[in-house]
């Protein structure tokens, strides 16, 4: 098999990893707080108005508070690397002979004779000097930065396609059957979740995929204990 066809080479595709990653986790935290509200709620009370109800609120909130937290959490990655961007403009500009021995000295480290370190680095430089020292020393693509917008909205999206799973289960299973049909559902939906974070991660499926589902159902279970706690005080 070519490995170029399962192992990323370039940022480009590291960064599609990564966001493939966060979508799948973000779903999984959609699936889980949603299961735990609708699920607390049907054990307390039955109507379908207030369990739906609840379940919006949660999803708006919940997608929301994601695409700020991964639109704060990425901008400040991004104006991290910025400023190590400039720094290195200012180094470049000012000290071009001692940061032409810290590029040999990297490829050094890396394993290249010193008189191969130096080809290398000559050859690098008189191409794309400013990309070939942030590539070497920081491991950034300028032209590729991560973007907070992108990351924001596809949190926000993956939270809700999660969350929908529970609260439609819910809501248009026979009251009888709603909560055990939710429990099977988000159970599915977990496995499914475990094993593609995994894939993506490079983890072993067995593992992940149980932890993920251990930690869903525990949440279920305790919300629904909370419920029904609360229901029969009510009542």
């Amino acid at each position: 098999m070519d490995p170029t066809r399962i192992e990323p080479h370039s940022d480009e595709s590291l960064n599609r990893l990564n966001s493939l990653r966060a979508a799948v986790l973000g779903a999984n935290d959609g699936i889980i707080s949603i299961a735990g509200i609708v699920i607390g709620v049907a054990s307390a009370d039955h109507s379908a108005v207030i369990i739906f109800t609840a379940g919006i609120a949660g999803l708006v909130a919940g997608a929301l508070s994601m695409a700020a937290g991964e639109y704060i959490s990425v901008s400040s990655q991004r104006d991290t690397e910025m400023a190590l961007l400039e720094k290195e403009r200012y180094e470049l500009k000012h000290f071009p002979e001692e940061e032409f021995q810290e590029l040999i000295g990297l490829y050094k480290k890396k394993g290249l004779s010193d008189k191969t370190a130096r080809i290398v680095a000559t050859e690098l430089t008189s191409n794309d000097v400013f990309a070939a020292h942030v590539d070497a020393e920081l491991g950034l693509d300028p032209d590729n930065l991560t973007n907070p917008i992108h990351a924001s909205i596809a949190s926000a999206i993956s939270f809700t396609i999660g969350a929908l799973i529970p609260l439609l289960t819910m809501i248009f299973t026979p009251m009888k059957w709603r909560i055990p049909a939710t429990f099977f559902a988000v159970f599915i939906a977990l496995v499914l979740t475990g094993i593609s974070s995994s894939h993506f991660g490079g983890a072993k499926k067995t593992p992940a995929t149980i932890r993920v589902v251990i930690g869903g159902i525990i949440a279920m279970v305790i919300t629904y204990g909370i419920g029904r706690l609360v229901g029969v005080n009510i009542h």
